[in-house]
Parts: structure tokens; sequence; C-alpha cells
């Protein structure tokens, strides 16, 4: 897997990682798992795909919002660790707020499951579980938290 490659055939590049908005790191390894804090819809410190599901953020956006979080996802494993320490993705646990009557969210998770798989090939494939909450923090329509494996150091 080339991570360069894949984003640049993509049309995409990583954006620059957020620092956490309290008392804990982005990335947290116990043993050989990584764990990745919730990521957010923001490019380069720019909030987007502010509101909720089926009312201010249509269905498309929110796909388009839960790549940019799996984007920032890979972004803060790549400066953290690096991807040729990563053996694969474990897991993703995606959170959206949304209208009462919108009930489209496993399209809109799939904009991280897509994006992950293109980007990272085997390496990303991923079980997936989502919350429908009744708010996310900053307003933000989708969150997402990642888990990886790591080579054994």
């Amino acid at each position: 897997m080339d991570l360069q490659k894949n984003l640049m055939g993509l049309g995409l590049e990583l954006p620059s990682v957020s620092t956490p908005g309290g008392n804990y790191v982005s990335v947290n390894i116990r043993e050989n798992i990584a764990y990745v804090a919730i990521q957010f819809p923001i490019y380069n410190e720019e909030y987007q795909y502010q509101g909720r599901l089926g009312n201010e953020i249509s269905t498309e956006d929110g796909y388009k919002a839960m790549e940019l979080c799996a984007l920032n996802v890979i972004a803060q494993i790549e400066e953290k660790i690096g991807f040729d320490q990563v053996v694969g993705l474990n897991h993703i646990d995606a959170y959206f707020q949304a209208d009462g009557n919108w009930d489209e969210s496993p399209i809109v998770v799939n904009g991280a499951s897509d994006l992950l798989v293109k980007v990272l090939e085997e390496k990303g494939v991923h079980s997936r579980s989502i919350f429908g909450v009744d708010k996310l923090p900053r307003n933000f329509s989708v969150g997402l938290t990642a888990s990886f494996t790591l080579q054994n150091t």
C-alpha cells in the first residue's frame, strides 16, 4: 500500500491534524492497538458540515462529512505512528446527529468506510458500529473513532 499514491489518485491530501479539545491524546497506544480519538469534519482547522442530518445537512453532504472524518483519522495515524507500522484497521465507531425523521445513517457512514478501503486497501477492511446521538460538540453532524492493530516491535 502506498498511502500518498492512493490519496493522490483520489485527488486528496491529508489535512493538518487537530489538537485535542480536552485532557486526552489524539492517538493512544496500548500494546499493539492504536485508538484514535473522535475525529470531526474539520479541514485544516476549519469546521465543516455543522448541523443535523436531514435538516441542515443532506445525506450526500453527510457522506462527504464522514469522508473528511476518515481522512482525519488517517492523518492522525500517519503523523503519530506512520502507516508502515500498521497491520490494519480493526473497527470504526461512527456518530451522527440527525432530525428525528432521518434514517440514512448507513449511507452516510459508507463515506468513511469507502474512503478507508480505497486509501488503505486491504489494511482498511473493518467492522463498524453506528450511533445516533442527541448532540455532538460544535454542532458537528458526524464524528468517527477508530482502532488499528500495529506491528509488534
